[in-house]
């Protein structure tokens, strides 16, 4: 028998989503099924921990990946894995009663033996259990979340109307919970650079965008109000997501929208997508509409109770809220919808969509960080005419809208106006510079190998 360490390494075709453990002797012979019950149905068991066969990273991505695998009830607890997911090594499928094979590779110099089983979800369907899944990740580090509800109130509130608000005894406090924890989200950053950095993830859930807000950093509209509907889920605040964009007047095409979720066949479907370029929340407390808009960036931040709220959301002389982007003031329509079309589009971008991160930077144009004073997104390029063309593109948007302009061939904050962001958002500016050499790795494999990358910074205000 072997002596060389034994690392099992599960990932995720299409998320990317990766950890590693060290397997125990008894382990080798045991079948896939087995090793699956042992490490990633229950990976937070003590003893993993404490025989250092996890770091912590992996132990939480393993999480994540057992919420792609295992379905689970209302309460959270686990139920079968889900129908239609498989395991491969290779290219071949490894079915549940094999025992699956090793071989002996170098790791930062060392011999391991490595078992690399990926999770393929190909066939899999949109069964996900919101309302458990959001239990379960509670339920990950109720600590956690537990301390970052508590302190948002006592920063917003004073430590004894906090403690007065969370007893939840009444519509205020409701209001008021709801009211702190938004205002708290909306206040982090509306970025992308964190899908570049840290753990890289091409889109977040709900708990993972509290982690990422609690660590100085946000999210997109998307993740953020996940964000917002885990933290309320848990003190039993009834909401539903909305969705809705520019020039997204009428009516939801239901069916369309559903077709599009179904095939991931995007094309000739511009004027219809339009209806989830963007996502918020209305929630019903004691019977009267909240709409909640924390997204940031260069939304509003919207708190709408009652008829406002109401005529919103109605289609009678629909009103719609101005928005501000980089180069134009667009006209944002919200809309109620069956949620299944929000819930299927958030897990497709979380499990399905490889390119969701690609997606948010580039074609939705949302750049690394965006907020009502500075946009700085990234140029890549091939070419030094390929790079002159597209620095005169941002430089004539920034001419007509009035705003001063940096564009640089080299990934750097140097010149104004990147040394005046650089004041203004340090911490920020650290996390842009160094997501550099992954959004590279990304866009070469998105695009074309070969790509080099500048930045461009726009200084609204």
């Amino acid at each position: 028998m072997s002596d060389l360490p034994h690392i099992l390494r599960l990932s995720d075709s299409f998320s990317q989503r990766a950890a590693a453990l060290r397997l125990s002797e008894e382990d080798n012979s045991l079948p896939l099924s087995h090793l699956l019950a042992r490490y990633l149905k229950y990976p937070d068991r003590p003893d993993l921990l404490g025989r250092e066969a996890v770091s912590r990273e992996s132990l939480v991505t393993l999480q994540s990946l057992r919420d792609l695998v295992y379905g689970c009830d209302d309460l959270g607890r686990l139920t079968g894995i889900y129908p239609g997911v498989c395991f491969r090594q290779g290219e071949a499928r490894v079915e549940l009663g094999d025992v699956p094979w090793h071989s002996e590779i170098v790791v930062d110099g060392s011999s391991v033996r490595m078992t690399e089983i990926v999770i393929d979800r190909t066939d899999a369907g949109y069964d996900r259990n919101w309302a458990g899944f959001h239990r379960r990740r509670w339920d990950n580090d109720p600590e956690f979340f537990e301390n970052f509800v508590r302190h948002t109130l006592e920063a917003d509130l004073g430590s004894q109307r906090a403690g007065q608000v969370l007893q939840l005894d009444n519509q205020q406090s409701e209001l008021a919970l709801v009211k702190s924890l938004a205002r708290k989200i909306w206040d982090s950053e509306f970025e992308n650079y964190s899908r570049f950095s840290g753990r890289k993830l091409l889109f977040k859930t709900g708990d993972e965008t509290v982690c990422n807000i609690a660590a100085g950093a946000g999210g997109i509209c998307t993740e953020k109000v996940q964000a917002l509907k885990f933290l309320t889920d848990h003190y039993g605040i009834q909401s539903e997501y909305l969705i809705g964009g520019d020039g997204a007047r009428d009516p939801v095409p239901v069916e369309r929208l559903r077709g599009m979720l179904r095939t991931f066949d995007f094309r000739f479907a511009r004027r219809h997508m339009r209806y989830w370029q963007h996502a918020a929340l209305l929630y019903h407390i004691d019977g009267a509409p909240v709409l909640v808009d924390a997204t940031n960036g260069n939304i509003p931040f919207l708190f709408v109770e009652g008829t406002e709220a109401e005529k919103l959301l109605g289609y009678e002389a629909k009103p719609s809220v101005p928005v501000t982007m980089v180069e134009a003031q667009e006209e944002y329509f919200y809309h109620r919808t069956p949620q299944d079309i929000p819930q299927n589009l958030f897990f497709a971008m979380e499990g399905w969509i490889t390119d969701t991160d690609m997606v948010q930077v580039f074609e939705n144009e949302l750049g690394l960080f965006l907020s009502s004073d500075y946009y700085v997104t990234p140029l890549p390029y091939r070419t030094d005419a390929e790079y002159q063309r597209l620095a005169l593109e941002y430089q004539a948007i920034a001419g007509r809208a009035g705003y001063r302009c940096q564009v640089s061939p080299q990934w750097t904050l140097d010149g104004e106006p990147g040394l005046a962001f650089r004041r203004s958002h340090p911490e920020t500016a650290t996390r842009i510079l160094d997501s550099r050499e992954h959004l590279l790795l990304r866009y070469n494999s998105w695009d074309i190998p070969g790509h080099d990358a500048g930045l461009v910074i726009m200084q609204m205000a």
